[in-house]
């Protein structure tokens, strides 16, 4: 009895482990459905945006007897040590190594008007002799150039025909950072690619380019991408892919768009006048670090610190002078260097506006009027300078005067040249032996007594502003005081 007992107690459990085991296998199998039909909502169908956009995309072939201008140009993120210099660069295909035989490169575009008008990227048309279109339904059209414009990088394309798919264009306000984005274009002249991704981070600001709030996405661009559209998930163009960041010339996952209200504006003026017309203010800046902005008696280190003001420019009209914070423009927030520019160019022209600033401690308002942003040659001939942002305090300094020479090479009235930097105290210092000092604490300094006795008064561990120039370049630097 006992064995038989045993033996019926075993089948019981036996029986009750396999019913164990189908519950818990069914278990598992509804949470795998479920799952797996979670996961898949996750990820969009992106075919209707492709099958209703695709033929407005187009192949721009651009054959130059020059290899293109813009060959070979990176750029940098701000802040990135120069060695990445070559990490960062605008993209298209160009063949390097033929220098005296007709050049050829391709991107591409997308057809914003049925009568033929074209965008794409300036760097895939500059310099070109002839510009061909290959759309969709393998059509081929010899293209004119409208207009160009270097500063946004973006070129508009005529081609005569009719009855054209085109594209629709949405605002970039309501771009949001995560949101699903597809990019058409042809990359290592695989046409009508298509790549996806999201938007990861908006109001990208790249070193040199002053007047284009990129978006950076993470979709897969490559050489030939460049010109073509970034669409959202209502099949409207947000963006042109322009630009990426890479240690290989190719895709690493960092891509930048121009934004559509820009393309809008650009497309604008290009088919109406064909040149890009931008507000000027005149100024050379800086950022506002920490170490400055105590400098200037600031609780943060924000607006754009005015380290030059260009002769006859709407900035010196307006007074505004050396060593102002500009804090607002037309009540726009300058929080960074980097928003005037931006904001200034999308300006108009000949319109009067309020400047907030801060001088010496206190805050006005300006008033003024902007003029047309000058040809880069113009700038360079009304005053040129280099515009490194250096701000690291230091002390223990010592100067002299300025001799007749230095005056006369500097082209400077007044001022010390420092001539020795005591690295005891602080090694990692900005400023450079042969600077000049004029002014300390917006104090001119005329002679070595000025500087002495204006350092002298400082309190111990307080931070004072020089202004310096440095090979005729103006530049604010922080300096903390140590006794």
């Amino acid at each position: 009895m006992p064995a038989q007992m045993t033996l019926k107690m075993i089948l019981l459990q036996a029986m009750n482990v396999i019913k164990l085991s189908k519950y818990i296998t069914t278990y598992l199998s509804i949470i795998l459905i479920y799952s797996t039909s979670v996961f898949a909502q996750s990820y969009p169908d992106f075919t209707e945006i492709v099958e209703q956009n695709m033929p407005a995309v187009v192949i721009v072939n651009a054959t130059r007897s020059k290899p293109n201008p813009n060959n070979n140009q990176f750029q940098t993120p701000p802040g990135m040590p120069d060695e990445f210099n070559d990490l960062f660069k605008k993209f298209f295909d160009e063949r390097r190594d033929m220098p005296e035989r007709r050049a050829p490169s391709s991107g591409s575009g997308f057809i914003l008007s049925s009568d033929g008008y074209i965008m794409t990227n300036h760097h895939v048309v500059n310099g070109a002799d002839k510009i061909m279109i290959l759309t969709n339904d393998q059509s081929t059209y010899e293209a004119e150039l409208i207009g160009s414009d270097k500063r946004s990088d973006l070129a508009l394309l005529k081609i005569d025909s009719r009855n054209l798919p085109t594209v629709r264009i949405a605002s970039d306000d309501n771009v949001k950072l995560g949101e699903w984005v597809l990019a058409i274009g042809s990359p290592f002249g695989f046409n009508q690619t298509v790549t996806a991704g999201i938007v990861s981070g908006k109001q990208r600001k790249l070193a040199g380019d002053n007047y284009v709030p990129y978006i950076q996405t993470d979709v897969a661009i490559n050489p030939g991408n460049s010109g073509g559209p970034l669409f959202n998930l209502s099949g409207e163009v947000i963006g042109v892919n322009a630009q990426i960041y890479s240690r290989t010339g190719g895709f690493m996952g960092v891509s930048f768009a121009i934004p559509s209200d820009t393309v809008n504006d650009v497309y604008y003026q290009l088919k109406t006048k064909g040149k890009v017309s931008r507000g000027w203010l005149g100024v050379y800046i800086q950022e506002i670090d920490d170490k400055l902005a105590k400098s200037f008696g600031m609780k943060k280190s924000k607006g754009a610190l005015v380290s030059k003001v260009l002769s006859n420019s709407p900035a010196e009209k307006a007074k505004i002078q050396q060593g102002d914070v500009i804090l607002k423009f037309n009540n726009n927030d300058i929080n960074k260097s980097t928003d005037l520019p931006l904001v200034v160019g999308q300006s108009k022209v000949g319109q009067s506006f309020t400047v907030q600033i801060m001088r010496n401690r206190m805050i006005m308002n300006l008033s003024v009027t902007l003029e047309e942003l000058p040809t880069e040659e113009k700038i360079a001939s009304i005053g040129s300078g280099n515009k490194k942002i250096i701000s690291n305090a230091i002390s223990g300094i010592s100067v002299r005067d300025m001799s007749i020479d230095d005056k006369k090479n500097f082209d400077l009235s007044s001022g010390v040249v420092v001539t020795g930097i005591n690295e005891s105290i602080n090694n990692n210092y900005d400023l450079k032996l042969n600077d000049v000092i004029t002014k300390i604490n917006n104090k001119v300094i005329n002679n070595t007594n000025d500087f002495t006795k204006i350092m002298n008064s400082a309190s111990n561990n307080s931070y004072v502003n020089l202004l310096v120039y440095r090979q005729a370049t103006p530049l604010f630097i922080a300096l903390k005081i140590s006794k």
